[in-house]
């Protein structure tokens, strides 16, 4: 039998305007865990929905297990023995774990059986699951493992994961590299996207490289650093975002008691908030996904209102005012949800422009629109933050999702607010894209602005910060100095631990 699990020879796929994949070929062994990297815009989502299904190239060809290989959508992919883990889960909050799995399949057995199955598949790879939990009780981990076990269940002889990490803890992390490596050890192959690169190098076999949608290189990533993969991906030496020692300024935001109701079933309350950020200062806020990042920048952002004297900007109290209005104060923000919260997915880059630019930046005029202002406003955030796109006249669904994440993060910045909250700021990002969104974060500081920047990355908080805080179950913990901040303290913080040195008492 064949070493070679899957081939592709030749693959190309065009869009109008862009060339997403020319002339693709590489090997995929059986057994092997083989990374796909390449620059937010490389061609990695479209080769990866090739073979899954999702999208028929234009010229080339694939083999699986030495045949001939076409899948026309993803239930023939499926039926092959290809799985595919995506970065956006596609789960339904109010249905169980076990009702989940079964939409996802083409001949559910009845719901017994299936939970049982369920539970023995979920222990066999180390990924405890309840099949009768309700999924929208489950942390982002939990959520993930769903996904996992409702492929592992089609006995996959490929399984594709995209940006598999990104939401999970480092505790999770060692679960879910203790499953692959478990997977692979039984002969399944994995395909493995991921901007962590020392993720690559501490569980990848091998390494393909994608710049502008061809192949530029492989490598073997335990062998290769992580800046030598990462200059391989964007074709020059990186940048080291520096960070200014600045004196602050004047106190711009603060909260005080903030505390408000879980906004829907799933949601998580936020309790006592009390914080102050200064002029020039960037407050980083760590925290594991689901324990209230969301609520607290619908709070400040004004996507949710409340009681006097809980948000002042500025001295003045902003709890009832509206989204627009705290914007027209200099209050921005931009939520971790890019696609469909922070850009409407059917709308060009200069309406989504438009839709949070227009008070800044003054684009319309006695109640009309000036498109024109609007497509220069779009050009000049693309321009800024390097937006791999034909044009502003582009959806914004037809960006990759590392580029519509530095336009809404331009979107924002280059709107020259006096506080910028923004959630997972590099959320499926490059590294040099990265780079360059936490370089612009550290000069929009430097400009005098206050950051609020909520991240689950904490060497990313741990390079920006001036100062950190946890998020646990909707309270903040007391900030304290970022720099010389132990992983013990920052673990105890993101385990609940307000009072470190009685936490350490305890220990």
């Amino acid at each position: 039998m064949s070493e070679v699990l899957l081939e592709l020879v030749g693959l190309t796929k065009a869009y109008p305007g862009v060339v997403a994949n020319k002339d693709v070929s590489f090997r995929i062994g059986r057994g092997e865990i083989h990374a796909l990297l390449g620059e937010n815009g490389a061609g990695k989502s479209t080769l990866v929905k090739t073979i899954y299904g999702l999208v028929k190239p234009d010229s080339g060809t694939m083999d699986l297990n030495g045949a001939g290989f076409a899948p026309a959508e993803p239930k023939a992919a499926r039926a092959a023995g290809v799985a595919m883990v995506f970065q956006h889960f596609s789960l339904f909050d109010a249905l169980t774990v076990a009702e989940n799995i079964a939409l996802g399949m083409e001949q559910p057995p009845k719901m017994q059986a299936l939970a049982a199955r369920v539970r023995a598949v979920s222990d066999q790879y180390g990924l405890p699951l309840d099949p009768d939990r309700t999924v929208g009780d489950l942390s982002a981990g939990e959520r993930q493992r769903v996904e996992i076990i409702r492929c592992l269940l089609q006995d996959p002889k490929l399984l594709i994961m995209d940006e598999p990490t990104s939401v999970l803890t480092p505790q999770e992390v060692t679960i879910l590299f203790e499953t692959l490596r478990k997977l692979r050890s039984e002969g399944t192959s994995i395909l493995y996207i991921s901007h962590k690169l020392e993720e690559i190098r501490a569980l990848c076999d091998a390494a393909t490289i994608l710049r502008l949608g061809e192949v530029v290189g492989s490598c073997d990533p335990r062998a290769t650093s992580a800046r030598d993969m990462a200059e391989m991906m964007v074709g020059e030496v990186l940048h080291v975002p520096e960070k200014a020692e600045k004196p602050l300024g004047e106190m711009v935001l603060e909260l005080t008691g903030l505390s408000a109701p879980a906004p829907h079933q799933f949601g998580t309350a936020l309790k006592e908030i009390s914080i102050a950020v200064r002029a020039g200062e960037v407050l980083g806020i760590g925290g594991v996904a689901g324990n209230g990042q969301d609520e607290l920048v619908a709070a400040l952002s004004g996507e949710m209102k409340l009681p006097a004297g809980m948000v002042k900007l500025r001295g003045a109290d902003v709890g009832q005012q509206p989204v627009n209005a705290r914007r027209a104060m200099g209050l921005q923000a931009a939520p971790e949800e890019r696609m469909g919260h922070a850009a409407a997915p059917d709308m060009t880059l200069t309406e989504n422009a438009l839709m949070t630019g227009t008070t800044r930046k003054h684009l319309d005029n006695k109640g009309f629109i000036n498109w024109g202002k609007a497509r220069d406003f779009a050009g000049e955030v693309i321009k800024a933050f390097d937006v791999r796109t034909p044009g502003a006249e582009n959806m914004a669904r037809s960006l990759s999702g590392g580029n519509l994440q530095k336009f809404v993060i331009g979107r924002e910045i280059l709107q020259d607010p006096d506080v910028f909250v923004v959630n997972q700021p590099t959320w499926g990002v490059d590294a040099s894209a990265a780079a360059a969104i936490r370089q612009a974060l550290l000069d929009l500081a430097a400009k005098g602005a206050a950051v609020v920047c909520i991240s689950q990355d904490l060497d990313e908080l741990m390079e920006i910060s001036d100062r950190f805080c946890a998020l646990n179950e909707g309270r903040l913990s007391e900030p304290r100095a970022a720099k010389g901040l132990s992983v013990e303290e920052i673990g105890l913080m993101l385990g609940g631990a307000h009072d470190l040195e009685a936490a350490h008492e305890d220990g």
